[in-house]
């Protein structure tokens, strides 16, 4: 068992979600964990005390499999969760997402240009096992303040099926009600201390 699969049964039998492991330049290992979704009950989230508990039995797990690195930080997704299974995706349909294609593609009949990649709508399940749909509008968005003519036609909304396979990065979009913050701040726990102490 690779030390990756020795991390993720360590947090699920946490009673986590592995959503990411990261590692960069410095020595810098970053576990990004979630709470189980679980349909029809409240959303939960991650909280400090929660990345608490994972740093601790991470930092031994991660000794033992002699791990190199020289800093540990366990944080919650943030508002720009990767999409990266089904179950995230049955878990977020209805939020905007941004998604970005392997391969351009150019609708036909539509205004979709032939290079284009990268899409931001709303995500919707399809009636096909393994295919969803981002919906959206290519209209431009509305400054604070500015009125906008009721004669104005309306840009039309439009459609895109796929399935993951199509996709390079599905994301979230990092939007912030300032009205009420819907989404929760992204939480961390850092361990600051190199792994031989």
């Amino acid at each position: 068992m690779t030390w990756q699969a020795s991390v993720e049964q360590t947090v699920t039998g946490l009673g986590y979600d592995l959503v990411e492991i990261e590692r960069s330049a410095g020595g810098l290992l970053r576990i990004t964990i979630d709470m189980p979704f679980v349909p029809g009950t409240p959303e939960q989230f991650v909280t400090v005390e929660d990345c608490e508990v994972v740093t601790r039995q991470l930092q031994f797990l991660l000794e033992v499999e002699q791990v190199d690195y020289r800093r540990l930080e366990v944080g919650s997704p943030g508002i720009d969760r990767p999409l990266r299974n089904e179950g995230d995706f049955a878990r977020f349909v209805g939020h905007i997402i941004d998604v970005t294609l392997q391969q351009p593609i150019g609708v036909t009949g539509t205004d979709v240009a032939a290079n284009r990649k990268k899409f931001r709508g709303t995500l919707e399940a399809t009636d096909q096992a393994g295919h969803w749909q981002i919906v959206w509008s290519d209209a431009p968005d509305t400054k604070p303040g500015v009125r906008v003519s009721k004669k104005r036609a309306q840009a039309p909304m439009q459609a895109m099926q796929f399935t993951l396979g199509e996709i390079r990065e599905a994301r979230l979009a990092p939007i912030v009600d300032f009205k009420g913050r819907k989404t929760p701040a992204k939480t961390t726990a850092s361990d600051l201390s190199s792994p031989e102490s």
